[in-house]
């Protein structure tokens, strides 16, 4: 097991040695291959006896955002021009800082920085993206670095399934939860109740952190390969690669069994085949839905998978009742205070003091802190990115159409896991989309400048 932290400090040293020798692409290289791999390293970190050693490996991811926008900073070759999108990350991450400083709810200051590198730190991975050399960056080698990961995943997911168990109870996953956040194993296999669905079958997250975050990953590898396999004329271009890549994230997305992500599997192909005027595909799809439809109808029976899809869609189960009361909290609490009751009151923070607020939607977990107007912020990058990624998709053609395909397939990939989870909290989820997302308008400032 002491093979993650091993793997996930080289990725760091690697990272490290890329930006001294001005290779930028070194960023994606720890982003991709060691944040997918944070939870489980700590846990047999700490697993091993070197609990010391956490707060240094936290830190790694931080420094190696801190140290590559620096470093972008110091090498901007020419005048930066904002954007609109700039001004939006940037209003943000000053909005939350304000909140931080000032008097605003039962958090003291140290507590409130905290929960706003939790809630915030997002813009300065845009903003490195942003403002990297993009020329520097081969745009096909990160698909394909996601890829690798993803075949990775599954073959521990194969592992897992033939055993019937979940790597995590080999990890100290537990061990590290009840020292640090004082969290007590739950459910029926030592873990906590994110592993299993209401009947007790189980539900698997590989080396990432839960199921759920499992299951995200997968989104973010799916619109990679979307990304990876479309040329300009929408002309798709299967490798033996890319197959056993889409085979993965078929075998990912089926047993992590999330409900918000398997959904927004079926949409971001859906999406696909209509922004690529792939009609036949269109034409599976809707059969597919019918098909569904109708197993489900004749084959209600007492099946747990039947029943967990059923149980999903009427919002009869435990689990979705659960994010309906934590949705009310959070819009009744939205309601009293508009302008936020401060930093650290809903999300991450006051989960593991068991105070929290509305939390298991990131929208209404940054209403409750910042309001009504950190909310509609996060919501003009979120939109603004969309709108911006299919203009683009319409008028380029070639590097950027494809990043703009990815952007544009994992945000609305992502839009509904956002309402069940705290999505921004999954590392290797944030990191990268924001990053490649950053990318993107990075190549819209270029293609400006060529055009005035």
């Amino acid at each position: 097991m002491f093979v993650f932290p091993i793997l996930y400090i080289s990725f760091f040293i690697a990272t490290l040695r890329s930006l001294a020798a001005d290779k930028v692409k070194g960023i994606m290289l720890f982003v991709v291959f060691a944040l997918p791999i944070y939870t489980t390293t700590l846990s047999v970190t700490h697993l091993y006896g070197f609990t010391e050693w956490i707060p240094y490996l936290q830190s790694f991811k931080e420094i190696t955002i801190v140290l590559f926008l620096g470093y972008c900073i110091l090498n901007i070759q020419q005048k930066f021009k904002w954007q609109w999108m700039d001004k939006i990350m940037a209003g943000f991450a000053i909005y939350a800082f304000l909140y931080a400083l000032l008097p605003i709810g039962s958090y003291g200051l140290t507590q409130k920085l905290l929960a706003f590198k939790s809630i915030s730190f997002f813009p300065f991975i845009y903003f490195t993206g942003r403002l990297i050399n993009f020329k520097k960056i081969n745009l096909n080698e990160i698909f394909s670095f996601i890829g690798l990961l993803t075949i990775g995943a599954a073959l521990v997911l194969v592992y897992e399934l033939v055993t019937y168990t979940h790597l995590q109870t080999h990890t100290g996953y537990a061990l590290y939860n009840q020292h640090f956040y004082n969290q007590d194993p739950s459910g029926n296999y030592g873990l906590t109740w994110t592993f299993e669905i209401e009947n007790g079958m189980k539900r698997f997250a590989s080396f990432f952190s839960t199921p759920l975050e499992f299951s995200a990953a997968t989104l973010v590898a799916t619109a990679a390969l979307a990304a990876l396999i479309t040329n300009n004329n929408n002309q798709i271009r299967f490798t033996p690669f890319t197959q056993i890549v889409l085979i993965g994230t078929v075998a990912s997305i089926v047993f992590a069994l999330s409900r918000a992500s398997f959904a927004s599997y079926g949409i971001i192909v859906y999406v696909y085949a209509w922004v690529t005027n792939k009609k036949q595909l269109i034409k599976i799809i809707h059969w597919g839905m019918i098909g569904v439809i109708v197993l489900i109808t004749l084959f209600a029976i007492q099946n747990d998978l039947i029943e967990f899809v059923i149980n999903t869609i009427t919002f009869s189960n435990a689990s979705s009742v659960g994010h309906i009361i934590e949705w009310v909290n959070g819009i009744e609490a939205i309601g009293r205070q508009p302008l936020g009751m401060g930093l650290g009151e809903s999300g991450r923070l006051s989960a593991f003091e068991g105070v929290n607020t509305g939390g298991e939607n990131q929208f209404i977990i940054i209403g409750v802190q910042l309001g009504l107007v950190g909310l509609g912020l996060y919501l003009a990058a979120y939109i603004f990115t969309i709108k911006h990624a299919i203009k683009t998709i319409k008028t380029q053609t070639g590097k950027i159409r494809r990043l703009a395909l990815f952007v544009l397939l994992i945000k609305i990939g992502l839009f509904i896991p956002l309402f069940t989870a705290e999505v921004e909290s999954y590392i290797y989820i944030s990191y990268t989309t924001w990053f490649l997302t950053g990318l993107l308008f990075n190549m819209k400032a270029q293609v400006l400048n060529k055009i005035n």
